[in-house]
């Protein structure tokens, strides 16, 4: 049996570089020790809570995307947050949960980008029916940090 250390993935909305070129394919590997510690020797880095940290940490995981094979912090900033959002999780999945979390990552994340085209393209029918205020949802959970993902549920 072998261990599976890199990890493809499709990013919901895309990097857009310089020249106007989207890159969403890209590839995460599994973080090692030095990738968590190192970065908390950079002089950006004001401790283990510093928001900055997991573009540093992700900086350093991805392999490539698109293109571009030497990702860096600056790359990860520029990232949209649905993007961000994504890596953190995938992220999370891959060094902390259970690797088959991965598929329903990438299925959400595919419904994601289909719904939007598809409800353009699909007749108005009748309204959709008023939510209940039980049925609310609860507001996105806000990520400081890469974070484990607990128990292969978010919250």
């Amino acid at each position: 049996m072998s261990l599976q250390v890199e990890f493809d993935f499709t990013l919901p909305k895309g990097f857009v570089d310089d020249s106007g070129v989207l890159h969403r394919d890209g590839v995460m590997r599994l973080a090692t020790a030095r990738d968590e510690i190192e970065p908390l020797r950079d002089p950006r880095i004001a401790g283990p809570d510093d928001p900055y940290l997991t573009l540093v940490i992700l900086g350093r995981v991805i392999v490539s995307l698109g293109t571009i094979t030497e990702v860096t912090p600056r790359h990860v900033e520029s990232l949209f947050a649905a993007d961000l959002a994504y890596l953190q999780d995938l992220y999370g999945i891959i060094n902390f949960g259970d690797p088959a979390e991965i598929e329903a990552l990438r299925a959400a994340t595919a419904a994601e980008r289909v719904v939007p085209e598809t409800a353009a393209a699909a007749p108005e029918t009748a309204p959709a029916p008023a939510m209940d205020l039980a049925e609310e949802a609860s507001p996105p959970r806000v990520r400081a940090r890469v974070e484990e993902v607990a128990g292969g549920t978010q919250p």
